[in-house]
C-alpha cells in the first residue's frame, strides 16, 4: 500500500470544514494556556467553517489567498496570506495571517511545505518582505518559523479580545525577506 499523497494547494471553498475543524483542534492544543477556557470551548466549527467559506468564495482582494496541506485529499493545515495591514507597512510587504497545522499532523513535513508554499504565494503577489503575528507564548510557533528564517523585528502588540480593556495576551511580529525563502509550487483546482 502507498504513502498518503502529501501536497499544498489553493482552497476550495469545499475545504471549509476540514480548515475549521483543523482550526479548531489547533487552538484547543496550543492555545490551552493563552486563551480563555470558555472561549476554546464555544469554538463553534460549523460557524468558523461558514467564515472561511465565504472568505474563500469572496476574498477580499486578489492578494488575499488561503492554502491547505492535504494527506491524501485530508485537511491537515492551513494558511492565509494577504497584504500586511500593519501601520508601518509597505506595498512589498505580504502577512501571514494564520498558520496551523493539526495537532495529530505534525513532524511530518506539513507545516515546512505549507510554510514553502506561502512564501511562494506571497513572492507570486509582488510581496518582498513576510510578516506574521505569533503569540509571544507560543514557542513552538515561534521556533518553527525562525528555524526557517523568520526573526522577530521588536514590533509587539497586545490582544483586547473582547473590548473591555484587559489584555489576554501579547504578540510578537517576526519578519523575514522573501527572496531567502525557497520556492515550492503550489497547485490549483478545478474552482472554489
Amino acid at each position: 500500500m502507498a504513502p498518503p499523497a502529501s501536497t499544498v494547494r489553493t482552497a476550495w471553498a469545499a475545504d471549509a470544514e476540514g480548515i475549521a475543524a483543523v482550526q479548531a483542534r489547533a487552538w484547543r492544543s496550543a492555545y490551552a494556556d493563552l486563551l480563555p477556557a470558555a472561549m476554546l470551548a464555544d469554538l463553534d466549527e460549523a460557524r468558523v467553517a461558514e467564515s472561511w467559506r465565504a472568505a474563500l468564495v469572496r476574498p477580499p482582494s486578489g492578494q488575499h489567498h488561503v492554502l491547505v496541506a492535504l494527506d491524501d485529499d485530508r485537511v491537515v493545515g492551513f494558511t492565509a496570506t494577504a497584504p500586511c495591514a500593519d501601520a508601518d507597512a509597505e506595498g512589498v510587504d505580504g502577512e501571514v495571517l494564520v498558520f496551523h497545522v493539526d495537532p495529530d499532523a505534525t513532524r511530518r513535513g506539513h507545516g515546512s511545505r505549507l510554510l514553502a508554499a506561502l512564501a511562494d504565494t506571497l513572492r507570486a503577489d509582488g510581496f518582498r518582505r513576510g510578516y506574521v503575528w505569533l503569540f509571544a507564548a507560543d514557542d513552538p510557533q515561534r521556533q518553527f518559523f525562525t528555524s526557517a528564517g523568520w526573526a522577530p523585528d521588536g514590533a509587539h502588540r497586545e490582544l483586547d479580545l473582547y473590548g473591555d480593556g484587559k489584555v489576554l495576551s501579547r504578540q510578537v511580529r517576526l519578519h523575514t525577506a522573501l527572496d531567502d525563502l525557497p520556492d515550492v509550487p503550489v497547485t490549483s483546482g478545478p474552482g472554489r
